[in-house]
Formats: C-alpha cells, sequence, structure tokens
C-alpha cells in the first residue's frame, strides 16, 4: 500500500465519514477493482477496534441477477441482509464499473421490482435513515473514458477531488445554510427554464464530505406543491443505463405534468412508477471547485460547480418536504456561461449569476477560495 493518497482516503473515510469508534462493525461494499482501497479500509478499520464486513460485487453477476429478479426473490435477498444492515454502525459503498451499460437491456419492470423490494427496505429504510453511510467510486478506464480523459490524469483528478480540506468547505457553507433557511421564493432563470418555488420553513443540509465522497454541495427540499414552471437540465443523466439528455419537465402546483428527454419512454416510466415520482424531493447547489464538467456520473457530476440540482421522488429525512417515493433521481443544471448561464434568486434577490455567487458572504463558496 504505497499510495499515500490511498491511505489518506481510507483514514477519511473510516474515521470522519463513518466516524467508527472501537466495537463498532461497518459494512464495505465493492468491486474487487477496488481492492486497494478495501484493503486499506479494513486495516483501518481493525487499526480503530472495529469489525469490517467486505461484501464483493460484479457488474455481470449483479446484471444476470437482475434480468431474473422477482418479488419474491428481492424480499428474500431483503431478509438476509437486513440484521447485517440493522447491526452495522456505518456502511461504506464502492462504485467501480468497467461498463456502466451493463444494465441497459435489463427490463425495467425488473429494476423497478428490484428497487422497491430490496433497495428501498435496504438502502432507504435501514442504510439511509440510520445516517452513517459513505458512497464512493473508484477511478478505472470505464470512469476516465466518460471523462474523456487518461486513466492516470483522471486518478489525480479523482484524488484531488475526494482529499480536499472539507472541514473549509463546511465552514463556508454556513451562510447559504442560514439564507436557505431564512428564504421563501426561489426563482431559477437559465435557457428554457423559468422555475419558482417556495423554501418557506424548509431545512437545509451541508454535504462535506460524510455521505458522499467526493462531496460538495448543500441540499433542501422545495414545499411539495410550490413547484411551477419548466427547466431544462442541460447536464445529461445516466440513469439505469439510459443517457437522458436534455431532460425538461413542466410543473404546476409541484406535479411534472410534461417531460422530455432522449429517452422519452424510460421517463415516463420513472415518473410513473408510484404517485411521488413526479414531485420533487430535493433541491441543492454543487459547489466543489475541482468538478467543472459531466463525465455521466451523477455523484460526481451533481457537486459540479456552479450548478444546481433537483431529485425527482423521495425526499430526505432530515430536509423532508412529506415525498415518499422508491425513486430518487438527482438531475442537473449547470449555470456556466459555456453552459448558457443561469441566475438564481432568493426573495427577489439575485444570489448567483452564471455559476458564481454575488452575494454577501456566499462568495466564498466561489472556486478562488475553496480550492
Amino acid at each position: 500500500m504505497k499510495d499515500e493518497r490511498i491511505l489518506k482516503l481510507a483514514h477519511n473515510l473510516v474515521t470522519r465519514s463513518a466516524n467508527l469508534q472501537k466495537g463498532q462493525s461497518i459494512i464495505i461494499e465493492g468491486t474487487a477493482e477496488a481492492r486497494d482501497l478495501i484493503v486499506a479500509i479494513v486495516r483501518k478499520t481493525y487499526e480503530v477496534g472495529g469489525f469490517p464486513f467486505v461484501r464483493l460485487s460484479e457488474d455481470r453477476i449483479g446484471r444476470e441477477i437482475l434480468m431474473g429478479v422477482s418479488k419474491e426473490y428481492s424480499q428474500l435477498a431483503a431478509k438476509y441482509a437486513k440484521p447485517l444492515f440493522e447491526e452495522a454502525h456505518a456502511y461504506i459503498g464502492i462504485g467501480a464499473s468497467t461498463n456502466v451499460f451493463e444494465t441497459a437491456d435489463v427490463p425495467m419492470e425488473n429494476k423497478n421490482v428490484h428497487s422497491k423490494y430490496f433497495g428501498r427496505p435496504i438502502h432507504i429504510d435501514i442504510r439511509v435513515k440510520k445516517g452513517t453511510w459513505t458512497i464512493l467510486r473508484w477511478p478505472n478506464a470505464s470512469m476516465a473514458q466518460l471523462a474523456k480523459t487518461s486513466l492516470e490524469s483522471f486518478t489525480d483528478f479523482y484524488f484531488d477531488v475526494c482529499n480536499l480540506d472539507y472541514q473549509k468547505m463546511e465552514d463556508a457553507m454556513q451562510p447559504l445554510k442560514r439564507l436557505i433557511e431564512n428564504t421563501d421564493k426561489v426563482r431559477i432563470i437559465a435557457p428554457d427554464t423559468d422555475l419558482t418555488f417556495s423554501l418557506k420553513g424548509q431545512k437545509a443540509v451541508i454535504c462535506s464530505g460524510l455521505h458522499n465522497i467526493p462531496d460538495g454541495e448543500i441540499f433542501t427540499a422545495p414545499v411539495r406543491d410550490s413547484v411551477n414552471g419548466t427547466i431544462r437540465f442541460n447536464v445529461p443523466s445516466l440513469h439505469k443505463g439510459h443517457i437522458h439528455d436534455n431532460v425538461t419537465l413542466t410543473f404546476k402546483d409541484g406535479k411534472v405534468i410534461d417531460s422530455h428527454s432522449s429517452c422519452c419512454s424510460e421517463l415516463e416510466n420513472e415518473l410513473d412508477q408510484d404517485e411521488g415520482a413526479r414531485y420533487i424531493g430535493e433541491f441543492a447547489f454543487g459547489v466543489n471547485p475541482y468538478i467543472t464538467k459531466s463525465m455521466y456520473d451523477t455523484l460526481f457530476d451533481e457537486k459540479m460547480v456552479g450548478s444546481i440540482h433537483f431529485a425527482l421522488g423521495n425526499c430526505y429525512d432530515d430536509a423532508p418536504n412529506g415525498n415518499k417515493s422508491q425513486l430518487h433521481w438527482d438531475i442537473i443544471q449547470s449555470h456556466t456561461p459555456e453552459n448558457g448561464g443561469g441566475e438564481v434568486w432568493f426573495d427577489d434577490v439575485l444570489i448567483r449569476k452564471n455559476g458564481l455567487f454575488v452575494h454577501g458572504d456566499l462568495i466564498k463558496l466561489n472556486p478562488e477560495h475553496l480550492k
């Protein structure tokens, strides 16, 4: 284990993100491709006196299971996993897909069944609600290809973005948190976008290296029935094996009443899976200064500097608006000049223009202050 960057990341994951203490157990999920990081996490877990439980996965095997999945299978899988997830203090999930389109030919019905009867009871009702969980990726050739760069360059970028000073970022986010929690009316203006909603009474949550690595967002949720207007998301969204370009949604009293994308039938299937899927469960700002362009990975793209994102479907318990769904799909809009620009208004005051904060202490969230 010669790469000090891996050791630093493992240390941060176990001691800061998981805050693991002596005698506590942790679930580590990932593929064998991420073995160097998994080994480092296991060693750090033992070092602090914890108990590591490793669950390895593989894309082709996962696809094969989904091809034949059923309600009965998913319920049984949840039954087997439930005791471990209920007892574990923390969870770290490491994605390292060699083919992000591996499940593209899996029937959507199968994906939805597994999401409803395994994903929701295990990963939402237990893992997310327990609060001590972290999701990240491991750099590989597939990710470098999507980012349109060499593996060496992508790996350097990966460690820059994952090992930045998240405490400094957290401190800089405090003024935006206070402003969100004292704002009523929000308006988003961008190309093919004019959207309004209310944040009255809503909580804001700072994300600075606890649940996601990389991190760099602050999120809340709009009042459920207050969203009105149209928004076009100019960042491609890779969702369940399909790339959605230019997702465009029109809302009336919180509900999606019209929708378009490059994958219209798949988009409609997602919106129709339950009542809450047509409502917004999250609104957020992305502020990570090292993430400057889309790379077809929501975990990175939603933290992109100069961006905002909304999530269709389920809200989070720590910033609730009452919307429940088995769907939680983050879709991103960039406001940087090269992407057409954009404005964010809070109670008729411009707070961000063309991806840069222009209001008071919020300026400290701009890239030159966070790098």
